[in-house]
């Protein structure tokens, strides 16, 4: 099907500059598109693949050599001088979420090992995009050890493979790009900083843009070859310039004052590691060929700056990525070494010719565009609407969170819905968080389970423990051993093994699943002093940490008055959860029961939703209950279910009735006190400090 055009693309022009950028220079190390669902990330990231240039292969190579530079590890080499060139497009291969580690990498050819006793690789995704472009849709929910074999490839330029008694190094150069919704869960920053550009992209608020993506695609769907047709002297003209950026390249001079600014700019955010200045550094050179120039400016730096920094600067896994603009303007002015001098930029002659005069290049980017001079943007028929998005800026709902005035813990006012006439307060900011000891499901886990780090469980990717019949796969070695005993009463002739169906053995591993983990928050009257409930909004925020890190689905309800709320349906964007942590509302009786029976309920929907992943539920209460039933029963009725789960003991003082232990009983589950939350290693460093 013939792809919609990235000139096309309405608006989205730090998205469209990022991508040719990457595709002028893939050394910059990729792109990240972050944004909400439906806003063209995939459609542009599949418009650019119809841009890279025609590529020479090797007849028959299936690693993709260049005749004019053949790789010397090629599997498939070596290649004859006199081989037989051949052109191709660039290829777009696009990695599920759900491929597996041999999908990815390559893996020995299972035919021919046992029918042949050769030992050879099959090639993977990195072979089939070497030299094109590997999209990897939703790259936050791929598993993470995928995510690092990506970045490592695309970062050296070369795949390795070492496994079932397979050494094979090919070359893996490639132009990767991500998508991700934020609201699905986060990317380590670890994995964050290997991607050398992040892009933030949401849908724009004006009706005359948002009609104008609606009259292209209602034109592209009725018919795409008359689209494409209408928009082919764009594109041709786009991927023309993409050729001669490429070409002009290695010629682009980097100064040593340019260079200077790079590395005061990398310092004044105190990102970590060096891997953003040579982000930054490649990003500039590729800016100055795309427009046409030879030497690196300080613009160009500044424009470098706000697609490679956003994401290395945050400094917690709840915070959103940004720059500010008055510190990334102070670090260039500090260390430039004159003021910058020349023409007006709306006259500079090497700008790009279908640029709005009008936009000023020092303006930070918004979430769906602006990339400042010389992105590549749309230049069709239709660019009046695109023109009035410049200046649609619009905040995500995490800007206005983190934007708005924090409220006081201790402010009060009137109770809405509760039918008490009391006063409720805010639960207010959480303190500082810590590491919190690991909670886990006692039972081990299936090989069905969700990847992560939380509860022990037989994986398709942990560390093998042993062999069996009924594992899933093949362990070639075992295999081999369990058919190599019968080899002469089978009457084996020649190099092959003679198999049967019950040699074959299965590797079974160990590793560790995520779960979904459901807190249950006490926010009654009994909770509501500040100082208590700063300490259970801080715990609470540390556990959302700790499942951040070990990639769980968390959700969280909370009980107070006659009734219970669930303020955060399941999801793997925790950072929403702590987002509410601060504004949520305290006071009233405490409905004990009502809590256990709605979170039974929201339990039992995401069983049906996901009967794979197994729950953990974590009750943060005291354990009194002044209003509705006995709690006990449907703590009871949880337990029937096989319910794991843990209660955080809030209860305080020298008098303790120890209703928490009772609770816990009932549920089948274990107590916590909550100041015995924190990891053995937080409590010996808060003795020694109190030392």
């Amino acid at each position: 099907m013939t792809a919609y055009p990235l000139s096309a693309v309405v608006g989205m022009d730090d998205l469209r500059l990022a991508l040719v950028l990457n595709a002028v220079s893939p050394a910059i190390g990729g792109v990240l598109v972050r944004g909400e669902k439906g806003t063209a990330k995939s459609t542009a990231v599949r418009g650019l693949a119809a841009l890279l240039p025609p590529v020479n292969v090797v007849t028959g190579c299936r690693f993709s050599c260049d005749p004019a530079a053949v790789d010397p590890d090629c599997p498939d080499g070596p290649h004859p001088p006199e081989a037989r060139p051949s052109t191709r497009a660039a290829r777009l291969v696009e990695l599920p979420v759900g491929a597996s580690e041999d999908r990815v990498t390559g893996a020995i050819d299972l035919d021919r090992a046992l029918a042949e006793g050769v030992t050879s690789l099959r090639p993977g995704l990195l072979a089939a995009a070497h030299r094109g472009l590997l999209y990897v849709d939703e790259v936050n929910l791929l598993h993470d050890h995928l995510v690092d074999l990506l970045l490592d490839a695309a970062a050296l330029g070369v795949a390795h493979v070492e496994r079932d008694g397979v050494s094979v190094r090919h070359a893996a150069r490639f132009l990767l790009v991500g998508t991700m919704n934020p609201e699905e869960g986060e990317l380590r920053p670890q994995l964050l900083d290997r991607f050398g550009l992040t892009v933030e992209v949401a849908a724009s608020r004006q009706p005359p843009v948002r009609a104008e993506v609606v009259r292209r695609r209602l034109a592209y769907d009725a018919d795409p070859d008359a689209f494409a047709a209408r928009w082919a002297v764009q594109e041709t003209a786009l991927a023309a310039r993409i050729a001669t950026a490429r070409d002009r390249l290695p010629a682009v001079e980097l100064p040593d004052s340019a260079l200077r600014q790079v590395t005061a700019v990398c310092a004044a955010f105190d990102v970590d590691g060096m891997r953003a200045d040579v982000v930054v550094a490649r990003t500039a050179i590729a800016l100055a060929a795309w427009e046409g120039r030879e030497t690196v400016d300080a613009d160009d730096v500044r424009r470098a700056a706000r697609l490679a920094l956003p994401h290395r600067c945050r400094r917690g896994p709840f915070d959103a990525p940004g720059l500010d603009e008055d510190a990334l303007t102070k670090a260039l002015d500090e260390h430039a070494e004159e003021s910058p001098t020349g023409p007006d930029p709306d006259l500079d002659p090497g700008m790009d010719p279908d640029m709005d005069p009008d936009m000023d290049p020092d303006r930070p980017p918004s979430p769906g565009g602006g990339g400042g001079r010389g992105g590549p943007t749309s230049s069709g028929p239709e660019t009046t609407a695109e023109r009035t998005a410049e200046s649609d800026v619009v905040p995500s709902p995490r800007s206005a969170e983190h934007d708005a005035p924090e409220q006081d813990a201790g402010e009060h006012r009137a109770t809405a819905g509760q039918g008490q006439g009391r006063q409720e307060r805010r639960a207010g900011t959480p303190g500082p968080s810590f590491r919190p000891r690991r909670l886990e499901i006692p039972d081990t886990g299936t090989p069905l389970g969700a990847p992560g780090r939380r509860s022990r469980a037989r994986t398709s990717h942990g560390a093998v423990v042993t062999s069996s019949p009924d594992a899933p796969g093949l362990h070639l070695l075992a295999t081999l051993r369990a058919a190599a005993p019968w080899q002469h009463a089978r009457g084996r002739v020649g190099p092959g093994l003679a198999l049967r169906p019950g040699d074959r053995r299965g590797a079974v591993r160990a590793g560790r699943e995520g779960n979904l983990v459901l807190f249950l928050v006490d926010a009654s009257g009994s909770m509501a002093a500040r100082a208590r409930m700063r300490t259970v909004t801080t715990a609470v925020l540390s556990l959302l940490l700790d499942a951040y890190q070990r990639r769980d689905r968390v959700g969280m309800i909370t009980f107070r008055g006659s009734g219970a709320d669930l303020v955060l349906p399941p999801t793997s964007s925790v950072e929403v959860g702590a987002a509410r942590l601060a504004s949520l509302p305290t006071g009233g009786r405490t409905p004990l029961a009502a809590g256990l029976t709605r979170a039974g309920e929201v339990l039992a929907a995401e069983r049906r939703r996901d009967p794979d992943r197994r729950p953990l539920l974590i009750v943060v209460t005291d354990g009194r209950a002044t209003a509705g039933p006995d709690p006990l029963t449907p703590a009871r009725a949880l337990a029937r279910r096989g319910l794991a789960s843990i209660v955080v003991d809030c209860e305080s003082g020298y008098v303790r009735l120890g209703l928490a232990d009772r609770l816990a009983t009932a549920l089948g589950g274990t107590t916590i006190p909550i100041d015995a939350l924190a990891a053995a290693t937080n409590r010996a460093t808060s003795r020694r400090r109190a030392a």
